[in-house]
């Protein structure tokens, strides 16, 4: 059965499903039915991308009846998808799931991890960014299957549109949410391209006379989460327009969210009691978010009305009674609008790269507003294509397109379409050209699906076609552990204008790979004008390029007893789905490995560092002294040469505070592969532990730690071998919580068993220990309870309530003060500081303990002296840190109280500052946080 063409656009605000019927030329949209209220169902071209998940009893089974059986594919037992999703979003604050497009190219969080909606209370379910996009898709499924029950979406033939700018692991897990929905096979299309493949279409009669004076298009797509820009080059043959896709942009969470965000804090501003400027919770400020996004529409829309009330219902009780209105004008829109997002620009000035940008509901919103100015770097970086597609012949002009498609929905705003044209062809106008050609596009909010169809009548010979291949060229960085900020030697391995499905082999490139040992390939992608072929060498800026995603794995053969190395090809491809797709391949042999992206960290590994990773002089040296005591051969090794082993290393090596990263995992490769020796004795347990956890500290930043991870796990089960030996117990929990960084979820989850069973087990159950665990004291146990971030949030503010409980009952004064409750202070005050620090070492943001619980523990921190309790100060900076996340953020009030006492108490500068501000840590207070120094040359990402 010939399958229809089916063309999804997933979009940040609506989602849209196009299709052209077997053998017909005519796109049509599928009108996609919708809960609209409780219990009603209705059509409409566009379904809202956003869910909202009732609390219990608010809406009944039928009230939430679709024409067709339908399971969540995220697994929560009720929920609501699109129109009504969107009202009572608006009306209910920490139930509504928006933006999850957004999500998937933040590489700060855990996407595949349940986070949205972000920063919602305990007891709302919540999704990942991956199932909540899988979710809508899910829903068209049902629609259409519904609709055309003998022709099922998944066995139709599907594009499914993304921005131009998302990169490799945003790809990747949009086609991962697609398979979730039951779609699979689907083919990627970029958004811009789509655009204009929906004009091209419309036109097809009439195209070589439309496009006559063309030859640089320039597609401005600015939709509800993104900005997008791409350059076409249009050359005429045999009397026909002839395009090529030249340029594209790198990736700005920058669009019409983020111009509703600016609008509701002007609004929030308002609404405040002048006396009282209280902030908004970030659940309510949501909320008027999506108030202030209808108020927008009001205003822009020709004839509109020139004022639109803003209403904030109240909650609980006083849902009605405790509303509040503020009145926004059509010149309020004008000025945070059209002059925030769209200024003339008219000095062509670059986008700014400082953190000035609205940081809000945990996303890395653009840090320059202006689309403008965007627009100018995006075309000095394609500079030189964009000069030869328009025929300039010298190095210096401005290139500025002669044409101008516009698409999004922000542009359904005809100001703001007018003000990007007049931008434009001012421009022009400065190098004393016409204005810029608009191509009519009659509806942004349907052309990028509708464009989806016209590509694949284009594959079939039935409409015009647009080519460029890979908008990317992709590289292998052959010298990634230079430090920050030079230039990389690299390899290219796919050129840009690649076709998909074409592999490319570098023949003439041999590499040696080491198979049965961890391996890691630093992949960079750039959209810049760099012209290199397969296997060029290049020196890359790091400016010009964008880290993809980790690839980290082990290798294996038929033969993994013995690790070597081989000689090896790499071929890459463009798949046809639109992916990248990276193999080894044996030289001798022909055998291939697919190398995959890790997508599912939160923490960016980096092997950047101030000094070469070429082991030291004397590195071989300090092995054989780690040989001597812990190796296979069984020597006569006194206890006091154990004991001396890392004095004997820091001779070899220097001071073990300033042993570099590569130098740090390569001794603990080599403790690693010599772990049988520790069970020798006490002190050969001791020594190993304390070296291993130093030398993988802090469980993350280097290539293959997860790896190191994994290995060092294995040995958890077993327990120490010389529990009974006090220090020994030390240093088994001093390694865990040194390398708690690294550790997943659940591991972390059983470290916390044995936290609450050292502390909180009772005499009867002490005698039902497991055989295997390890005592911990009082100190060892808080400063280990106090490293694991990756536990749930509710978990955090029961250890919390614990320690806050502890420290109430603390002696402040006389002599028990000073015999014990000093040091008790500082061990407690250091570890509530950790486990309710708003910004995480290497969890995940989501997974902070809750603002109120924080705002609690603060209460009894601030009844304490803190000039006789200096850790106090301490501990309040860090649970006061701003973040300009305001689900994370403690209240301006409270803000404001722990300032005061900061500088009556004569804090450091550095504890005001990040209460005050966003700020990073200094050396020093990253150092007492942690709880010990950090490598030279990693740097925490928080």
């Amino acid at each position: 059965m010939t399958p229809y063409l089916v063309s999804i656009d997933l979009g940040t605000t609506n989602t849209v499903l196009a299709y052209a019927a077997p053998g017909a030329t005519e796109v049509q949209l599928l009108d996609i039915d919708q809960l609209t209220a409780p219990g009603e169902v209705h059509g409409a071209l566009l379904l809202p991308s956003n869910r909202y998940h009732p609390a219990e009893g608010e809406l009944g089974p039928a009230e939430l009846q679709l024409p067709w059986v339908q399971a969540d594919v995220a697994g929560v037992e009720r929920f609501v998808v699109g129109r009504l999703a969107r009202t009572l979003g608006a009306q209910v604050t920490g139930r509504y799931v928006a933006s999850a497009k957004s999500w998937l190219s933040h590489p700060g969080v855990d996407r595949t991890a349940p986070i949205l909606p972000w920063g919602a209370p305990e007891g709302v379910p919540k999704v990942s960014p991956v199932a909540a996009s899988a979710s809508y898709l899910a829903h068209l499924r049902g629609a259409w299957n519904a609709r055309f029950p003998n022709h099922l979406l998944e066995d139709q033939r599907i594009v499914l549109t993304v921005p131009a700018s998302f990169d490799e692991g945003a790809r990747a897990l949009t086609l991962e949410a697609a398979k979730q929905a039951g779609l699979h096979g689907v083919r990627l299309l970029e958004e811009p391209q789509a655009a204009l493949y929906d004009w091209l279409y419309r036109h097809r009669a009439t195209l070589a006379g439309e496009l006559a004076d063309t030859r640089l298009v320039l597609v401005a797509d600015v939709g509800g989460g993104t900005t997008d820009f791409s350059l076409v080059q249009v050359r005429v043959a045999n009397g026909e327009p002839v395009l090529e896709r030249i340029g594209v942009g790198n990736h700005l969470i920058l669009g019409g969210d983020n111009m509703d965000l600016a609008l509701a804090h002007l609004a929030e501003s308002r609404l405040a009691p002048a006396d009282s400027p209280q902030r908004l919770s970030a659940g309510r400020l949501a909320q008027l978010t999506e108030r202030c996004r209808a108020a927008k529409e009001q205003l822009l829309a020709a004839g509109g009305p020139s004022q639109a009330n803003v209403t904030l219902l109240g909650s609980g009780s006083k849902l009605i009674g405790g509303s509040r209105s503020v009145t926004l004008t059509r010149d309020d829109v004008a000025q945070v609008v059209v002059e925030g997002f769209f200024p003339l620009n008219a000095d062509q000035a670059d986008a700014r790269r400082s953190r000035g940008g609205i940081v809000e509901f945990g996303l890395p919103y653009a840090s320059d507003a202006a689309v403008t100015r965007h627009l100018a770097s995006f075309l000095r970086q394609h500079a030189q294509a964009a000069r030869a597609a328009l025929g300039i012949d010298d190095g210096t002009t401005f290139p500025v397109p002669d044409t101008l498609l516009l698409n999004g929905g922000v542009f359904r705003a005809e100001t703001l379409a007018r003000r990007l044209a007049d931008t434009l062809s001012g421009w022009r106008s400065q190098q004393g050209l016409g204005q810029i050609k608009v191509l009519h596009n009659d509806n942004p909010d349907v052309a990028v699906a509708r464009g989806g169809v016209a590509y694949s009548l284009s594959r079939q010979g039935m409409a015009p076609s647009i080519a460029g291949g890979s908008a990317r060229a992709y590289y292998l960085l052959l010298d990634a552990d230079k430090a920050p900020g030079v230039k990389r030697r690299a390899v290219c391995i796919l050129p840009r204008g690649a076709q998909p499905g074409s592999e490319i082999t570098l023949a003439d490139r041999t590499f040696g790979l080491r198979v049965g040992r961890p391996v890691r390939f630093h992949l960079v992608s750039t959209v810049t004008d760099l012209r290199h072929g397969a296997g060029d060498l290049a020196d890359l800026d790091p400016a010009d390029y964008v880290p993809l995603p980790a690839i980290s794995t082990v290798l294996k053969t038929d033969n993994t007893k013995v690790p070597r190395e081989i000689p090896v090809r790499l071929a890459a491809a463009l798949s046809e789905v639109g992916t990248l797709e990276v193999h080894c391949v044996e030289a001798a042999s022909g055998r291939r490995w697919l190398l995959e992206f890790q997508l599912r960290g939160v923490e960016e590994e980096t092997a950047e560092t101030q000094e070469p990773v070429a082991p030291p002089p004397r590195f071989a040296d300090a092995v054989e002294k780690i040989d001597r005591i812990f190796g296979s051969r069984v020597l006569h090794v006194e206890s006091k040469e154990v004991r001396q082993l890392r004095g004997q290393l820091e001779q070899l090596l220097g001071s073990r505070e300033r042993w570099p990263t590569p130098l740090l995992r390569h001794l603990f490769d080599a403790l690693m592969q010599r772990a049988k020796g520790r069970r020798r004795s006490p002190e050969h347990e001791r020594v190993w532990l304390n070296l291993a956890g130093w030398c993988l500290r802090p469980g993350f930043g280097a290539p293959l730690d997860e790896w190191r991870i994994g290995q060092l796990w294995a040995l958890f089960d077993s327990g120490a071998q010389y529990f009974k030996d006090s220090q020994v117990r030390a240093e088994w929990w001093t390694l865990w919580r040194r390398v708690a960084g690294g550790l997943t979820t659940e591991m972390q989850l059983r470290l916390l068993d044995d936290f609450a069973f050292n502390l909180q087990a009772s005499a009867a159950e002490r005698g039902t220990r497991p055989a295997t665990l390890v005592d911990g004291s009082e100190e060892d146990m808080l400063r280990l309870g106090a490293s694991l971030e990756r536990i749930p949030s509710a978990y955090k503010a029961e250890i919390g309530d614990w320690m806050i409980g502890t420290i109430r009952k603390l002696p402040t004064s006389g002599p028990k003060f000073e015999a014990k409750g000093a040091a008790s202070f500082t061990r407690y005050l250091w570890a509530l500081g950790r486990v309710g620090a708003r910004k995480p070492f290497h969890g995940s943001a989501h997974e902070v303990a809750p603002a109120a619980a924080v705002e609690t523990w603060l209460g009894e921190i601030l009844k304490l002296d803190w000039k006789k309790i200096e850790p106090a100060g301490f501990a309040a900076a860090h649970l006061a840190r701003m973040t300009g996340d305001r689900s994370r953020d403690i209240s301006p009030a409270l803000r404001e109280e722990v300032l005061r006492r900061l500088t009556a108490m004569g804090a450091p500068p550095t504890w005001g500052a990040m209460v005050r501000d966003v700020v990073e840590l200094d050396q020093a207070s990253e150092q007492r946080m942690f709880g010990d120094a950090l490598p030279p040359g990693l740097k925490l990402i928080s």
